[in-house]
């Protein structure tokens, strides 16, 4: 009897064969062939899941986006009642959730070593879609603004902060830290980027 191959288990195996090339040899060296052989697979096995690069980047690139997304939901499912927390732990909410975009582990640096890849390549790389990375752009200031928001109706935002403006500015401030941690980690480590966070997020409370 043929072994039953579970499909969505198979293309998830293909686009962690993908990261890890990318991750390892860069971006222009993920060809169909290069991730099939990472991934212990025949070309032809590989394309019954992706008929080509295109379709393959694609995939990886929302695979990335739903896995951060997915870990986030589980942290703020976690947490419960937020309204029932002690005072002390809901001040710390910001920082907990916003931590989880930064490349603080290997898992976390990984994605972003990847997804920095992609972003870069998705302007003039036909087989990225650039609208995924405005995507994420957009899923990252929808989160910090639904933070900041929060936080103004917890009566822990300095009440004369604008929400679109600190919004801006914290976003890109993730985007810095990431980028910054990843590319250069003999200057910014993972503690300094937590501490450099944790002083802008001290200036916005009340």
């Amino acid at each position: 009897m043929p072994k039953q191959v579970d499909p969505v288990a198979r293309r998830n195996d293909v686009v962690d064969a993908l990261f890890r090339v990318v991750l390892r040899e860069g971006l222009q060296r993920a060809s169909l062939r290069a991730v099939a052989d990472e991934a212990d697979l025949n070309i032809g096995s590989l394309r019954h899941y992706f008929a080509n690069q295109q379709e393959l980047m694609r995939f990886a690139m929302q695979a990335m986006l739903d896995r951060v997304s997915d870990r986030l939901l589980r942290r703020i499912d976690d947490l419960g009642d937020v309204d029932a927390l002690p005072s002390a732990q809901r001040r710390r909410l910001p920082m907990d959730l916003l931590s989880e975009l930064l490349p603080l582990d290997e898992t976390r640096r990984a994605e972003v070593a990847v997804f920095i890849d992609f972003v870069t390549a998705a302007r003039t790389h036909p087989a990225i879609d650039v609208e995924l990375s405005h995507k994420s752009a957009a899923g990252t200031r929808a989160l910090v603004r639904r933070i900041l928001i929060r936080m103004r109706e917890m009566g822990a935002l300095r009440p004369e902060l604008r929400i679109d403006t600190e919004t801006e500015r914290l976003s890109s401030l993730l985007d810095g830290l990431s980028l910054n941690t990843v590319l250069h980690p003999g200057v910014l480590s993972p503690q300094g980027c937590v501490e450099v966070l944790q002083a802008h997020l001290d200036e916005l409370v009340t």
